[in-house]
């Protein structure tokens, strides 16, 4: 009896280990679509780009010609010298440390709003979602009409609707996007325009893990009488601070690929009057593209992976410590 309980046991197992094999072949099957697409695009265009930013002097028409190309840093030190570096640099570091705490502290503060009241709350909802559906360069020209001083002879004279509005206020017009305006000016447009587009997701995000806390927590706080204040850093972000992490690195990493919000206010030339002054890393490499300057762009691209790879490797050691999952 043992021996056939054994050789069932022998049967049953080869059977099972078929439908397995079966059942792995109809999966990659079904993922295979998928998968060429990803390699496609994806995986091919990565690895192209890591080898055409070590190919010295790499030009996309010149290598249709036959010419050959040395492996080496060339296409690095090109970026690194070039005479607006500092200033792409710049512009899109700043762009990430001013906008991103300021959108998920406000975006934090609004979904708390939400999550306390009951009427009319999907509709606020729907409201405040409505910019993360709107296309980014229609937004950037609203914002660049907004802040835009108009002169046509005696037809038309304004000095654009927030100038308008702080001139109540008895503030002086200021030059925000015209030719001539200033980096700090341009800098507040593009910062008010991001941080108001941003705020949306977040918004989204945040709320749906506000309305997952337990209730008991506020509940045993308001029976303690604890304060709103207190119950707001000791227990709301603590129980969100998963969400929190999660927004505040997807920021980071859109705030370093920010080029659409500054192309939709001041158009190619990144700047008022196409001066460059609000170019970023990524605008770089868009300047590089239709020149065929393939290897400074992906040396440039590959820079600014590093960038964004460093900043997410420290917000990940920061979340370790600071996340209560």
């Amino acid at each position: 009896m043992s021996n056939e309980k054994t050789v069932r046991k022998k049967k049953l197992s080869k059977v099972s280990d078929n439908i397995d094999v079966k059942n792995q072949y109809k999966g990659w099957l079904y993922l295979s679509p998928a998968l060429i697409l990803l390699i496609i695009f994806s995986f091919y265009p990565l690895l192209n780009t890591f080898r055409m930013a070590f190919l010295n002097g790499y030009n996309g028409l010149a290598i249709v010609g036959g010419e050959k190309f040395t492996i080496g840093i060339e296409n690095f030190k090109t970026v690194i010298n070039y005479v607006d570096f500092k200033l792409c640099l710049k512009n899109t570091l700043l762009l990430c440390v001013i906008t991103v705490p300021i959108s998920t502290t406000l975006a934090l503060l609004i979904a708390v709003a939400l999550n306390s009241i009951k009427p009319l709350q999907k509709v606020y909802q729907t409201v405040f979602f409505l910019p993360y559906v709107t296309n980014s360069i229609a937004i950037g020209m609203v914002f660049n009409a907004m802040f835009t001083r108009v002169g046509l002879g005696d037809l038309i004279q304004t000095q654009g609707i927030i100038n308008n509005i702080i001139g109540v206020f008895g503030v002086e017009p200021i030059n925000f996007v015209n030719v001539g305006s200033s980096w700090g000016a341009n800098m507040f447009v593009v910062c008010t325009y991001i941080i108001w587009n941003a705020i949306p997701f977040k918004i989204l995000v945040l709320l749906g893990g506000l309305q997952n806390v337990n209730k008991q927590y506020y509940e045993a706080a308001k029976i303690d009488g604890t304060s709103k204040i207190r119950t707001f850093f000791r227990i709301t972000i603590p129980l969100v601070s998963p969400m929190l992490a999660y927004v505040i690195i997807t920021s980071f990493i859109g705030g370093f690929k920010e080029y659409s919000s500054i192309v939709g206010i001041f158009g190619e030339g990144m700047g008022p009057g196409g001066n460059g002054q609000m170019n970023t890393l990524v605008g770089y490499v868009y300047n590089m593209l239709p020149k065929s300057n393939s290897g400074n762009a992906s040396a440039a691209s590959l820079i600014l992976f590093g960038i964004i790879l460093i900043v997410t490797a420290i917000n990940g050691y920061i979340s370790k410590k600071k996340v209560h999952y």
